[in-house]
């Protein structure tokens, strides 16, 4: 009993003194662009930067890593583990950040002593890999972060013994309007690369008078390419449905690309009538752009849309912003673990 005390003691002085780890349990993507493991990656790092340890964990140990299209400090700043034939040492002070795609993990962890924390950043995942009645608190899970206030309030209705907090995505460096005149060039950016395809196949048979209009798909490129290409065009193109924040059109407002997309079943707060061409029949996507691309050339696409692009995407350019209100919510989960410890020594 005295030796027990004496680890709870322990483990509340690591969590003061920030010596506890904070493991990311993170998808391999296997070199492919990911929005949601970026975030991932950014929030670890930002706690690594501000004192914290934090530990990138993978399922197996042939992790491909995120260095082709993500900065290399990620890779070489960050410390790397996996699961797979190893026997890790959590501790009463160490944390678990779990993404939702990830459930049918939490049923093998719930009796480690640690900290438990969903990240939820799309809510079709959420009950995919769980048994029908299954909560995340059944398996310790009482704290989750999500993306948006949408998100927060359907996961409140859902898993209502947990605590939900929001912590929004902040948009790259990389991504700001360039001097020259755009392209007629359309990015395309969707969650499944068949709804690419579809789209531009449709669109050619329909309108062939624009074949001379290049579609470019977004999907694969680093993240300077990514940006770098974005800037060149003259319209974006958005279809994911199940997204909860959506990075991507908010890169495009802020390098002066006016986008198209359909609205996704939980809007985003960010989403105005005004700051872009938001749709909702995903078949008549095609008859839109043809009507965009003939505004265009006419000269007849009102400067509104581009200035309120920009004004709604420079709220999420603040790094500075991003980086407190993770170490704020952070310190509040630790201080919240801390109190736990405290009332199991008392």
């Amino acid at each position: 009993m005295e030796n027990n005390l004496e680890k709870v003691k322990t483990s509340i002085e690591n969590l003061k003194n920030r010596k506890s780890k904070m493991y990311f349990l993170v998808q391999d993507t296997k070199g492919n662009p990911k929005a949601s493991v970026k975030y991932i990656y950014e929030m670890a790092y930002v706690l690594k930067q501000k004192g914290f340890n934090s530990v990138m964990l993978y399922e197996k140990s042939d992790y491909t890593g995120v260095s082709e299209w993500l900065d290399k400090k990620f890779m070489d700043e960050l410390e790397h583990s996996y699961i797979e034939g190893q026997n890790l040492q959590i501790a009463p002070e160490d944390f678990i950040i779990l993404p939702e795609v990830f459930g049918f993990v939490m049923e093998q962890i719930k009796n480690l002593p640690c900290g438990k924390i969903v990240l939820s950043q799309s809510y079709r995942y959420i009950l995919e890999t769980l048994q029908p009645g299954q909560t995340w608190a059944q398996s310790g899970f009482l704290k989750c972060i999500t993306t948006t206030e949408k998100q927060k309030e359907y996961l409140e209705g859902v898993m209502r013994q947990t605590t939900v907090d929001v912590l929004e995505p902040t948009i790259g460096e990389n991504f700001i309007r360039r001097d020259l005149p755009p392209l007629p060039i359309v990015a395309v950016h969707t969650r499944e690369q068949s709804e690419t395809i579809n789209l531009i196949k449709t669109f050619y048979l329909k309108y062939p008078q624009y074949r001379w209009f290049t579609f470019k798909d977004m999907r694969g490129l680093s993240e300077v390419e990514f940006a770098d290409t974005l800037k060149e065009c003259f319209l974006s193109v958005w279809i994911d449905e199940i997204s909860s924040f959506g990075t991507f059109p908010l890169e495009s407002m802020n390098c002066g690309v006016p986008v198209m997309g359909i609205v996704p079943d939980l809007q985003p707060e960010w989403m105005k009538e005004d700051n872009g061409l938001w749709v909702n029949d995903k078949v008549s996507l095609p008859d839109f752009i043809a009507d965009f691309i003939q505004n265009w050339l006419e000269d007849n696409i009102k400067p509104e849309l581009y200035e309120k692009g920009l004004e709604t995407s420079q709220k999420f350019t603040n790094k500075e912003k991003f980086e407190n209100n993770v170490v704020s919510l952070f310190e509040k989960y630790i201080n919240t673990r801390i109190e736990s410890l405290e009332q199991q020594i008392s």
